[in-house]
Order: C-alpha cells, then structure tokens, then sequence
C-alpha cells in the first residue's frame, strides 16, 4: 500500500483519495501538500489526519466512518437478539486497525454495565480468525461483535461462515455482512460516505481548499436483520427490531 501511495504522488495529481485508515495513512506519509480526501476512516482525529472536524488545518479532509460510541450499541443489539449471551469477543486486526482502542474503550464500559464478559480478540491472519472464533464458539453464552476494518471486511465470508457454523452470533458494521449471510448488521451507509468525499473532491477541484472543508461524522446509519440466520441459530428477533430495521431479508 504505501509503495503505491508512493507511486501516486510521484504522479502529481491535483487531489488525492484515500479510502479507509490504512490508505489515508500511506498518502499522508508521502504528501503533505497535495489535499487528501479520506472516507471510510475510523478515527481521524486519533489517527492524526486532522487537528480537528472542524478545523481540519492541513492538506487532509473528508468523511469518518463511524463513531466509537456505536461498540455500545452493537452490544445492547446483542442483548436484544441473544439476550442469554454472557461473554462477546471483539474481533478485529490490530495491524489493520491502530484505532482499535476508540472502540475498546467503550466496549469494556458497556460490557461492564450490562454485566457481559469483554473479550478481545485481535487476529491476523485467517487461521486466527479460525482459532479465536472456533475457542469462542465452543463456550456457552458466546457472541461476537466485528470491528469495522479492512481485514474483517475482506475476510467477512470467512467470518460469517465461521459464526453461523458454530453457532456463534454476531453482530456486523455494515450491511454487506447482512447481506452475505451475517446475523445483524449496523453502521453507516458506505456508499453515502463515497458520495460525500466526490462532492469534496469537486470542491477541491474547483479551488477550495482542504483546510476549508471541515471533516464530518457520518449521519445516516442502517440496520439490516438477516432473518434467515436468525433462524438457523434458534434466536427470536424482538418486533421492535424488524419494525425498526432499514431491511429485512428472509
């Protein structure tokens, strides 16, 4: 990644785009003078690609993935479709995720005041992910929640096969996961943060510039409930849940 971040700023261009923390992070080690829209990033602020949303201050600007606050209610989705779930893993890459502590942070909080066993589960390779999933499934009152990155997100068949075969429910960040056969999914809508960061790229083009633009939270979130799964693992999804949820697939 950060040979061809290389290779893309050698070229020059007039705005460069980074898609997710890895590749925004591989653009800023190259330029700091030609504007970077990021998307798809976790923790902008943390990850040191803006001294703040409102008041970018560099060459950087663009749209955050999710809030760390949604760990919190990932869990209380948890407690709802699997209420006798008494211990969650929290799977995620730590090479791929440096910002895993903006998530573990509330994690333990809520797993602590909904009186759930927290159980981090950093992986890096598919043969963890085999591993921890496999060792978790085998426990009584086991789930687990997906950390948005782009390890869990390129390896999601292997994810969701894992936790459907054991048995094993699982929470998802978004709805693709639900869609390729995942429990339940919550999180931003990806395609609306694409949309954003070519609006600011046009922006850009057109001689503002990335200092000007602030970075902005994500507004809109879905919820998608595969009831089919639901019902190979013998859950009940709660009324509210369907009523609410932005799709339901059967």
């Amino acid at each position: 990644m950060q040979r061809f971040a290389k290779e893309l700023v050698q070229l020059n261009p007039d705005v460069l785009v980074g898609i997710t923390t890895p590749a925004t992070a591989a653009l800023r080690n190259e330029t700091h003078t030609i504007p970077i829209v990021f998307a798809i990033v976790n923790d902008p602020v943390g990850s040191g690609f803006v001294a703040s949303l409102a008041k970018p201050g560099g060459n950087i600007t663009g749209f955050a993935n999710i809030e760390a606050s949604l760990s919190g209610k990932w869990l209380e989705l948890m407690h709802e479709v699997a209420p006798s779930v008494s211990r969650v893993g929290f799977l995620f890459n730590p090479r791929t995720a440096p910002f895993a502590p903006y998530y573990l942070d509330t994690f333990r909080s809520v797993t602590s005041t909904l009186k759930i066993e927290a159980i981090e589960a950093p992986v890096q390779s598919t043969a963890e992910v085999e591993a921890v999933m496999t060792k978790l499934g085998r426990e009584s009152g086991a789930g687990l929640i997906i950390m948005p990155d782009t390890f869990t997100y390129a390896n999601r068949e292997t994810i969701i096969s894992i936790a459907n075969r054991d048995r094993l429910p699982a929470i998802y960040p978004f709805r693709v996961f639900a869609v390729a056969g995942g429990l339940l999914s919550y999180g931003i809508d990806l395609a609306n943060s694409l949309r954003g960061a070519a609006m600011y790229v046009d922006r850009i083009l057109r001689g503002a510039k990335p200092n000007e633009l602030p970075s902005q939270l994500p507004t809109k979130f879905e919820m998608v409930i595969n009831l089919k799964t639901a019902k190979a693992l013998g859950l009940s999804i709660p009324d509210r849940l369907l009523i609410t949820a932005d799709e339901v697939i059967e």
